[in-house]
């Protein structure tokens, strides 16, 4: 986790994850991730092994000049650095992350470029920052002309599968993409942290974060990838389920592949600043995301059994020779 605190005058941080199956038939071993998620030459990709494989790609910085979404329809213009990154799990997930802070206030005027880019990943409105408004707004997302922080993950997301050379588009299961659409704003002091969680249709996912208030804007990212790597987990698997009979002879098909690619990817909280655990606390208290999650997976193992004992029922047992006179 980054070291990194806050700008002192930062009060809020936002953002949107894109998260999807990477269209290959087999997960990328570690040399070849690394290589897909070169996006910058001048910084290297980080690789973590422990306690399981992630490859995070070097952040890429999108400069924008532009009205931020606000609920009450108040314009407020900012300008600055979003900060964009890629991280593939296992070789097998990839999650397209673009996020920002938010200064409390700037200056009346806009500055030049060279006063944002010291500044990357922070956004300075021109004026005065209705902080509750604009977070509202992001966390029901843009109109046209406004900032579209989604159009920025989507754009690395697309950009990393355009990849041919790497991969060959035929992934061993068909899945939805989703998006989690984030806002965290500052806690009272000694306050714990608290997570409001929703799902819209079309995959979309609305995150509202109460974060301490020297939380990095990284780390609060971070947190936000791991609650969209296993959303998404969540709810293939869930999907996946859905209607599949006891004993389906189209078992094995979907079962196999939900075994052998995304069973062991499920590690809540690994990479999460501990202070931030306490948000995946409360979704295992409700709605049950670890439950649920152990409760899918027994249902696996359940259904293998069951068409493994089938099939040895069905196999008929070998008959006597008859004798010819």
């Amino acid at each position: 986790m980054t070291t990194a605190r806050t700008d002192p005058g930062s009060v809020l941080a936002c953002g949107e994850v894109r998260t999807c199956l990477l269209p290959t038939r087999d997960p990328l071993d570690e040399a070849t991730a690394v290589r897909l998620l070169r996006l910058r030459t001048d910084e290297r990709v980080r690789v973590s092994r422990h306690p399981s494989r992630q490859v995070v790609s070097p952040e890429v910085l999108t400069g924008v000049d532009c009205p931020l979404p606000a609920d009450t329809g108040t314009r407020v213009r900012a300008v600055g650095t979003v900060r964009n990154r890629a991280v593939l799990v296992e070789g097998r997930v990839l999650l397209s992350s673009a996020f920002f802070s938010l200064a409390a206030a700037g200056t009346d005027r806009r500055q030049p470029w060279g006063h944002y880019l010291v500044r990357p990943g922070l956004l300075v409105p021109v004026g005065r920052l209705p902080e509750q408004t604009v977070a509202r707004g992001l966390l029901l997302g843009h109109r046209p002309g406004q900032l579209d922080i989604g159009s920025i993950a989507e754009s690395l997301m697309a950009r990393i599968s355009r990849q041919h050379r790497v991969l060959d588009h035929d992934p061993p299961l068909t899945t939805v993409d989703t998006r989690l659409r984030w806002a965290a704003t500052r806690t009272a002091p000694g306050d714990p942290p608290s997570v409001l969680f929703t799902k819209d249709g079309d995959g979309l996912r609305v995150v509202e974060l109460r974060l301490p208030p020297d939380t990095a804007p990284a780390d609060a990212a971070g947190l936000c990838e791991d609650l969209a790597l296993h959303d998404w987990l969540l709810s293939i698997v869930a999907d996946k389920l859905d209607g599949l009979r006891s004993g389906d002879r189209s078992g094995p098909g979907v079962l196999g592949p939900l075994v052998e690619h995304l069973l062991h990817l499920w590690m809540p909280r690994a990479r999460v600043d501990r202070v931030l655990h306490p948000v995946w606390e409360q979704l295992d208290e409700t709605p049950g995301y670890c439950r649920q999650w152990k409760t899918l997976t027994q249902r696996i193992r359940d259904q293998l059994t069951l068409l493994s004992l089938r099939s040895h029922q069905e196999v008929p047992a070998p008959g006597r020779q008859g004798t010819i006179l």
